[in-house]
């Protein structure tokens, strides 16, 4: 294979003659060329994607045609070139240079100082040429299998070609000729499963026509057929040749290649083989590479594993072939349920679903249970490729006796596998999540755990005869798992703790919630009130019955005419209170009387006075019960202390939802405390329901004085939180402010995640923040010097956190916070004139050169804020950026002032520049020094500096002081402690500041 057969001497048309044909499109010298226009090579048509990949590969058929050598060399260009190759194979090279030469040579001349090759660049155009480049290898192979592909030149070279690169020490050599020899391999299969269909059809032709000659018919339809069978026969043999030459020579070697790419590339292929031509790739010796390969370091080579293998398994025909290797690699399966990858885990569970719908009887009972409990997964996807796993095996078989029964009701299908659910969900001991197991089977059970009328006849009706009844344990599960259906029903969202949270669903889902919550509220309307008449003295289940009527729709109440049904429903809520006294179950009954008791709808007033009835009961028997209670001279006995106990704590339980403040209960439970404080026997349960119960009563109050006095309120805090603010300033100025500044994040974050990443500096949230950053600088006085340090800081702490997040636009787009430059802006006023300078440069530390050209809307902000800093200095504050924009022009415009008698006299020969680089060094801005050495402009000719010279060196920060680069580990240890003392004392003080500056 690695000879090339037949080679045609290449000779001048090889140098500099062409394959083209006419104005239309062709090839000319190697080239692609569209309407006369445009030469590109074939790597670059298929980069560029624009023609089809049909008409490319059919171009170039006609130029291999016309000149094979011209268009083989063009193909083997192209391979080099899609491994980011820049050399290219000259034609001297292909005639005198063996393979393994010609790829030494273009490994000298292979540029990896960036790692990356068009296989591995991102972005949308090179996703594509991976598409593209893989198309254009399947029609290649598909268009040329009827001639070219058997020349015994062709594929010998691109194969020997492919199978060195293969072998490269480069990596994107290696990788590249392999997706190649990959793709090639493929489309070969596809090949030979051509042939070996028409070899079929062929063979029953021979033998039809064999039979007519045996009858003395004629014989030139037998001669044809004999002579079609033994071309086709020799071109299966050829097929055979080439994909055993890419079998040994590449996939072989490449499989367990020490880069994770290439491995899944190998196995996702020979899945393919497989699965495309079983007979002859699904055995043992093609499928021990995959059962091998599951043991991989890397998820992403496993999970070719296991859709490879799923492909096959889908397949019920190809079970009994699969059989050897299920039991090899059966308990390696089982145990990728478990994987760390979550989607190796998903996709282990996926295939032994496939598995377990091909034979009941490859897996064993232990195996199965590995996957049931996964059901319990917080991770949803795998919960719910478990529940599939869980229903296929318990749910989907059906045995002749279950033929015919009815569709609802006890005596259902439905029925029969409601309780097996039941069963299951007590026999998962470890997990108690009823809404955890109703999430995994809801996608494919949710007809089922919606079928609330087979529930309902499971709990009311009597068993027929001989029939087994469900226990009370069995019964109380049945009740948690409908109201788990009914909830994930109305609320149409996984339970807390599985899930991102709640998604927008789709006018299909919509319409399907409504529909549910109309049959939840006209079934359980009727059936609820006989749920509880049944079960009314049993806590776990009244519990959650008394859960279902919050998914209601209360107009239907109405609309339905099930007012009888209310009043019903009503009677047993009363008759729960009266018999129980648990807490639980008194905060179930008072939760559902507040969502029955809505003033929008109409059947408020009928709950509304069924609830003042319940109380004035609960009151009145409170209140005589007290004075028996604390009756002088008689000790209460323990009967006498439960009855007022369970008496309040029903009283308190609706009292935590409901305002009782008409019945004056703060009179009576005042008395039961003070009693119990002057005497000390008051019992302590009893004191600990009189202290809540006065707790929910004081809440009520707070609550219509906080809505009647809410202004007053604030305006007396107010005055308080500005004497606070004055106060903090004068114990230490600078961590104040910083607490005004991360107050101004804050806000800042808080608009981001409302209003999003484009920011509209005229919304009024906006305007509000720096508003508020204008009433904050107010606060720090006409004393420069006093809050010098302090405004230092916040200007730091402000450019800092403006710069801090890159451009969710990408590389050249403005940082995410770079309008809170705008705001930082309002204290640029408190800064002094050398200060302005230092923080100036402190600016342009995080600025690139592109940066300060940008004069595009969403750059205002950094515009501003630099003129900010800007006026009143002067003309040498400018940067070496401002000094570029200038080009010709010098820095320093002013003259030097004459010194006067008052001042020190400049020593002789210093000149006024240098006075100035040495204030620059002696006097330095708190907070900031030292500031980095920086190139001043002042020492050099505008004229001969380079731009992006005199940028670099300006501007290239110390790497212990470079935003992007971590920081040294002491100075990193120091600034989280310092952080940490800002965050303890004034973390929580902004909260308070805000509202009222």
């Amino acid at each position: 294979m690695a000879a090339r057969k037949g080679k045609k001497v290449l000779g001048d048309k090889a140098k500099g003659g062409g394959a083209g044909w006419g104005p239309g499109v062709g090839w000319v010298n190697g080239h692609h060329q569209e309407n006369g226009m445009e030469n590109m090579t074939l790597f670059e048509v298929v980069k560029m994607g624009k023609s089809a990949t049909q008409s490319v590969v059919d171009d170039w058929i006609e130029a291999y045609k016309h000149d094979r050598d011209i268009a083989l060399l063009d193909l083997i260009n192209f391979f080099i070139q899609c491994s980011g190759c820049k050399g290219a194979v000259s034609g001297e090279m292909f005639r005198h240079m063996q393979n393994s030469e010609i790829i030494r040579k273009m490994t000298e001349e292979f540029d990896e100082d960036s790692g990356d090759y068009p296989l591995t660049l991102s972005g949308p155009q090179w996703k594509k040429f991976r598409i593209s480049f893989c198309d254009f290898i399947a029609v290649l192979v598909r268009q040329c299998q009827y001639s070219i592909i058997y020349d015994e030149y062709m594929m010998d070279t691109v194969i020997s070609l492919l199978t060195g690169l293969s072998d490269s020490q480069v990596r994107a050599f290696r990788h590249t000729s392999t997706l190649a020899a990959m793709k090639l391999m493929t489309a070969l299969v596809n090949v030979a499963l051509n042939l070996s269909i028409n070899m079929d059809n062929t063979q029953r032709q021979y033998e039809a026509e064999r039979n007519k000659v045996i009858a003395k018919r004629a014989n030139e339809g037998w001669s044809s057929c004999c002579k079609s069978e033994k071309e086709l026969q020799e071109n299966q043999d050829e097929i055979e040749n080439m994909m055993n030459a890419i079998f040994k020579g590449v996939f072989v070697h490449r499989y367990r290649d020490a880069i994770a790419e290439i491995r899944a590339v190998c196995i996702e292929e020979i899945g393919v083989w497989m699965k495309l031509y079983s007979d002859a790739f699904l055995n043992d010796s093609y499928l021990k590479y995959v059962g091998w390969t599951m043991h991989d370091k890397q998820g992403e080579v496993r999970l070719k594993c296991l859709t490879a293998l799923q492909g096959l398994y889908y397949n019920r025909e190809l079970g009994t072939r699969l059989e050897l290797f299920t039991s090899r690699f059966k308990d390696r399966i089982v145990s990728m349920t478990l994987d760390k990858e979550y989607d190796v885990a998903v996709q282990a569970i996926k295939l032994l679903t496939l598995v377990l719908q091909s034979s009941d009887e490859v897996l064993t009972a232990e195996d199965c249970e590995s996957v049931y409990h996964l059901v319990y997964s917080a991770h949803r996807p795998i919960a719910v490729s478990a529940g599939e796993f869980l229903f296929k095996k318990l749910f989907s078989h059906r045995g002749p006796e279950e033929e015919g029964l009815p569709r609802r009701g006890r005596q259902s299908l439905n029925g029969s596998l409601i309780k097996t659910t039941v069963f299951f969900f007590l026999e998962s001991e470890l997990h108690e999540h009823g809404a955890y197991l109703v999430d995994s089977l809801w996608d494919c059970g949710s007809e089922l755990l919606k079928d609330w009328e087979t529930m309902i006849s499971l709990l009311l009706d009597e068993p027929m005869p001989g029939e087994e009844a469900l226990t009370d344990r069995q019964e109380t599960a049945l009740v948690e798992i409908m109201l788990c259906a009914i909830r994930q029903a109305c609320e149409c969202h996984p339970p807390v703790g599985r899930g991102t949270g709640k998604r927008v669903l789709t006018a299909k889902e919509k319409k399907t919630q409504l529909d549910d919550r109309t049959r939840v509220t006209e079934m359980f309307a009727v059936a609820l009130p006989l749920l509880l008449a049944k079960y009314c003295v049993d806590i776990d289940k009244v519990t959650n019955l008394l859960q279902i009527p919050k998914y209601f729709d209360l107009d239907i109440y109405t609309t339905g005419r099930l007012e009888k049904h209310l009043d019903a429903l009503l009677r047993q809520i009363w008759e729960v209170v009266d018999k129980h006294t648990d807490t639980e179950v008194l905060e179930a009954c008072s939760t559902t009387y507040h969502y029955l008791c809505n003033e929008e709808f109409t059947i408020y007033n009928r709950v509304d006075i069924t609830r003042s009835q319940l109380l004035d009961e609960l009151v009145d028997k409170f209140s005589r019960l007290l004075e028996d209670f604390l009756q002088e001279g008689e000790e209460p006995d323990d009967d006498d202390a439960y009855q007022v106990l369970s008496t309040l704590k029903k009283i308190t339980a609706f009292h935590n939802a409901h305002d009782l403040s008409k019945w004056d209960l703060f009179t009576s439970n005042y008395r039961l405390l003070n009693t119990g404080l002057q005497n000390g026997d008051m019992p302590e349960q009893i004191v600990v329901q009189a202290m809540q119960c006065t707790h929910y009563i004081i809440l009520w109050h707070l609550a219509k004085v906080s809505d009647s006095a809410s202004t007053q309120y604030y305006n007396d805090y107010g005055d308080i939180i500005k004497e606070t603010m004055s106060k903090t300033r004068q114990i230490d100025k600078t961590q104040c402010a910083k607490t005004l500044v991360l107050s101004l994040q804050k806000l800042f974050n808080e608009m981001l995640s409302e209003l999003g990443c484009n920011i509209d500096r005229s919304t009024s949230a906006f305007c509000g923040i720096k508003e508020l950053a204008r009433r904050f600088s107010l606060t720090f006085g006409l004393d420069q010097l006093k809050t010098r340090e302090a405004i230092a800081m916040l200007h730091k702490d402000g450019i800092e956190f403006a710069f801090k997040e890159p451009s969710p636009q990408g590389e050249g787009g403005p940082p995410l916070n770079l309008a809170f430059l705008d705001i930082l802006s309002e204290f640029s006023s408190k800064l002094i004139r050398q200060d302005k300078r230092t923080v100036h440069m402190y600016l342009e530390r995080f600025m690139t050169f592109q940066m300060a050209l940008q004069r595009e809307d969403c750059w205002l902000p950094l515009i501003s804020y630099r003129n900010s800093l800007q006026a009143g200095g002067d003309d040498d504050t400018m940067s070496v950026i401002s000094g570029i924009s200038s080009r010709g022009s010098t820095i320093r415009s002013k003259k030097p002032k004459p010194v006067t008698a008052a001042k020190r006299k400049l020593p002789e020969g210093d000149s006024t520049d240098a006075v100035w680089m040495n204030c620059e060094q002696n006097v330095q801005t708190p907070v900031m020094m030292p500031s980095p050495h920086l190139t001043s402009t002042v020492l050099r000719d505008p004229k001969k500096m380079r731009p992006e010279n005199s940028y670099t060196s300006a501007y290239t920060m110390p790497s212990e002081q470079h935003p992007h680069q971590p920081v040294p580990p002491q100075t990193q240890e120091q600034h989280h402690h310092h952080q940490a003392a800002i965050d303890y004392k004034y973390k929580n003080l902004s909260a308070f500041l805000l509202p009222y500056l």
